[in-house]
């Protein structure tokens, strides 16, 4: 067990650092999309606060949008009409499938519905990737299905790693009340332990969510059994999923009724304010329509299932066919199950204070791949058991520069992204795929830096240069927009913005202090 806690650990140790700092990242990737697009964080200020639209307001804006689908898209299969944006009273839009299959959308004038040039209705917000970024990274490293399969794996391993270490650790609750600082090698073990047990619910929680919401690409065997294999048979087992399928069209016309009617009906029905309104065959006799509400701020503190109420109508005969209160899913207890999975692992229910817990935790376990990393060369730096023979100090070498660049290089590489955003020219082509750029190729020369470098300097240096990019931030960001943290906090009470950048100042002070210490043990 000793020994798979500490290769398993070690080998899987670097990647799983990874997706936990970037993880972490993503519990928070809407504020940090809102700092990296501040032409829109801007704009979104000066917009005045929305209010609820009258009744006779709503029935004309569906109208309109109802209206624009029938001239422009009256082919579509799906129409779905949003008369109004909580952040934004203007906001009427329309949504369709393109031919594609692609989700398209047209945002209208709500006096008239007439498409509003995105020009006059919006500053150019600049091209990014934002926080989503990390949340692409973390679970599937910017590679698609093979990077979810490599972050699955690395899962399976955490699992494995965690509980061989709670097996070989018979003192790891007694150890969670020790720390024994400057002690060298028992240091970082104490640490490692502390940081382990504090966070050990959350870390098998996390892994195992993470594994079961893909549990359709990892374990296809019960869908195969069940639905055979095939495109077809795939979209029948979402449809089960999902709710009643939808109807083919029958060929016989009928007119779009007042939408208005509807949503005053489903309003009543699951008593929250409209949201948006979903027609399926437009124009067809088989016509359905969809009305989803809104959730209030307290619905999601008092339930993990974050869906919204809805209402299904026949439009040939006006009949409900279906109801769901918010909280409630289609499909079933599967279903259910699914979307809990995926609530605990996104951190989606519980609101601000759910969202620290877990930015917290997932901290603590990035702290604790990190400090085992470091752990296993500490051991191993003057005293080995020679496992690789005569290439056993080239593996130790090889080892303590994949540390150095997993560790303080992929923080740099984080760093080095929101430098990008501010930096790249606003008109670069593909300007989003150069911020990702910028941040592999920091992390890349990272690894180069700690594999030609001396250890400690290579430690020294790298956290020094994370230093400098985490406090120059605001600096940055003041240079380059004009933004700064005054304007932020005591201007227009911006927190996310903010929180962005009191949080790098944090990370800044830290990476100098680590940088420091380093320095001095050095010496």
């Amino acid at each position: 067990m000793a020994w798979l806690h500490t290769w398993c650990g070690l080998w899987f140790s670097w990647l799983l650092y990874a997706v936990f700092l970037t993880g972490t990242l993503a519990v928070f990737d809407e504020p940090i999309t809102h700092w990296m697009s501040p032409e829109h964080a801007l704009e979104e200020h000066a917009a005045a606060p929305a209010v609820p639209v009258p009744l006779s307001e709503r029935r004309q804006r569906l109208a309109l949008g109802a209206a624009f689908m029938a001239q422009a898209h009256p082919r579509a299969d799906m129409w779905e009409i949003w008369p109004i944006n909580r952040n934004d009273n203007n906001a009427l839009t329309a949504y369709w499938f393109n031919r594609q299959g692609g989700y398209a959308e047209a945002k209208l004038d709500p006096a008239s519905g007439a498409p509003v040039a995105a020009s006059a209705a919006h500053k150019p917000v600049r091209p990014t990737l934002g926080g989503h970024h990390f949340v692409d990274f973390h679970y599937e490293l910017h590679a698609g299905k093979v990077g979810l399969w490599i972050t699955a794996i690395a899962a399976m391993a955490m699992l494995v790693a965690l509980v061989s270490g709670i097996v070989t650790h018979k003192r790891i609750f007694k150890d969670f009340f020790t720390f024994r600082p400057a002690k060298g090698q028992r240091s970082w073990l104490d640490a490692h332990n502390a940081m382990a047990v504090l966070t050990l619910p959350f870390l098998i929680m996390i892994a195992y969510t993470g594994l079961a919401i893909s549990s359709v690409t990892l374990m296809p065997a019960p869908l195969l059994a069940r639905y055979g294999p095939g495109v077809d048979n795939m979209k029948q087992f979402l449809a089960d999923l999902g709710g009643p399928a939808k109807l083919a069209r029958s060929g016989d016309a009928l007119a779009v009724p007042d939408l208005e009617r509807y949503a005053a009906r489903a309003e009543a029905l699951f008593r929250q304010p409209v949201r948006c309104i979903v027609i399926d065959n437009p124009g067809d006799s088989s016509m359905r329509i969809g009305v989803y509400g809104w959730d209030d701020e307290a619905d999601s503190m008092t339930r993990i299932a974050n869906t919204t109420g809805m209402v299904l109508f026949s439009a040939a005969s006006g009949e409900v066919l279906a109801v769901r209160q918010g909280g409630q899913v289609d499909g079933g207890a599967a279903s259910l199950t699914r979307l809990v999975m995926g609530s605990l692992h996104m951190a989606s229910f519980g609101g601000l204070a759910i969202r620290w817990l877990y930015f917290v935790c997932g901290l603590a376990g990035t702290a604790m791949m990190a400090t085992g990393a470091i752990l296993f060369m500490v051991k191993r730096r003057n005293k080995h058991g020679a496992e690789f023979g005569a290439a056993t100090a080239r593996v130790y070498r090889l080892v303590e520069g994949l540390n150095v660049a997993a560790i303080a290089g992929l923080a740099v590489a984080c760093m080095a992204f929101l430098w990008a955003n501010r930096l790249l020219p606003l008109d670069l082509e593909q300007r989003a795929g150069w911020e990702l750029r910028v941040f592999f190729g920091a992390w890349v020369a990272a690894l180069a830096h700690g594999l030609l470098r001396a250890p400690a300097a290579a430690w020294r240096e790298q956290l020094g240069a994370l230093a400098g990019l985490c406090l120059l931030l605001p600096l940055l960001n003041w240079m380059t927009t004009g933004d700064h943290l005054v304007a932020q906090i005591a201007g227009r009470a911006d927190w996310e913005s903010a929180g962005v950048e009191l949080a790098a100042l944090l990370a800044g002070a830290l990476a100098a202090w680590a940088a420091l210490k380093t320095g001095r043990r050095t010496a």
